[in-house]
């Protein structure tokens, strides 16, 4: 019986392909702990059966954007820890307890209202407290370079960021702290201000006797680039599946987790001078052979690729030509 999946235009995902990544990351950091990010469907590619592997080789957490992420793979029976970067209202606090999903917390104020909402369930809620280093996006600000007080100062300025009044906050349990680099694929000295914030208000947290367990900030560039970022745990995302976070970067032998195929729908001879698809923006130069692909933009094949990207028929690269149109 012919499968109907792959008529047209169809992903294949390779789990050995996976596991070999996951295996050559781990090693990069083998006193780290390990949290696969699965979040947008596993970066498109499916995100309970990326999570269950995961499982089986032994990750030790998942992360993903939002909470009904993390409910999909609460349902579909994946019990390792899961971390919720993105916001979650307040008023879905309970559904945080109910599956177990560990939130962010960028702010006091939701942190406040995440409390309460513990508080009344009689649960408690695990949280990473999220820093903003110099991303700006997410996270309680800290940009201070240096730890060390003068004689008048007396750590006003920790204070007043929120985090210490967050830590005692009641029915939290902080689990752990990350912040998120803005640049670890193309600025080494920016990167290492990031970490070296990130650092003193580690030290400065400990002073105080608030000491979270989990300590992260390296995502796939950091992962690659800079293994005193490793701390507690390493967040690879793309590079979990194969892919550079950035092209210039070396690949250190990890293998596209993804193959995205078509099917030739009809192969056409055509005149030089010819015109390809809407807004004539391709002319044939010569008299040519044009295969017709039954895949387009509504399948994820974006139009911005148009006239700029190559495709593999047998062992042979050839152009496309013209406007990516929606199937075809």
């Amino acid at each position: 019986m012919t499968d109907r999946r792959m008529i047209r235009t169809w992903a294949e995902v390779d789990l050995d392909a996976l596991e070999h990544n996951y295996r050559l990351l781990r090693g990069m950091a083998p006193k780290a702990k390990f949290l696969g990010l699965v979040k947008a469907n596993a970066y498109g590619h499916g995100a309970v059966g990326i999570g269950k592997k995961l499982e089986e080789l032994g990750a030790d957490m998942l992360a993903v954007a939002c909470l009904d992420e993390a409910i999909e793979l609460r349902k579909e029976g994946i019990t390792l820890p899961i971390l919720c970067l993105g916001q979650t209202p307040p008023q879905l606090a309970g559904e945080l307890l109910e599956y177990d999903v560990t939130q962010a917390v960028g702010d006091l104020e939701t942190g406040e209202a995440l409390s309460a909402a513990a508080v009344k369930a009689g649960k408690t809620l695990k949280i990473h407290i999220k820093v903003d280093t110099g991303m700006g996006r997410l996270g309680f600000l800290w940009l201070k370079e240096d730890s060390t007080p003068s004689d008048d100062e007396e750590d006003w300025d920790f204070y007043q960021t929120g985090i210490y009044e967050l830590c005692g906050l009641p029915n939290l349990h902080v689990e752990g702290m990350f912040t998120h680099f803005a640049n670890a694929d193309g600025d080494e000295a920016y990167t290492m201000a990031q970490l070296h914030r990130f650092l003193d208000l580690r030290d400065r947290m400990e002073e105080w006797k608030v000491c979270p367990e989990i300590c992260h900030c390296a995502a796939s560039a950091a992962v690659l680039n800079y293994p005193q970022t490793h701390l507690d745990m390493i967040r690879p995302g793309i590079l979990l599946y194969g892919c550079m976070p950035d092209p210039s970067m070396e690949n250190p032998g990890l293998i596209p987790v993804m193959r995205v195929k078509s099917r030739v729908a009809l192969v056409r001879d055509l005149p030089a001078g010819a015109k390809i698809s809407y807004g004539c923006t391709a002319t044939l130069e010569r008299d040519s052979r044009i295969a017709v692909l039954p895949m387009g933009y509504g399948d994820g094949l974006h139009r911005a690729l148009s006239n700029q990207l190559e495709v593999l028929i047998g062992d042979r690269l050839y152009p496309v030509l013209g406007r990516i149109c929606m199937d075809m």
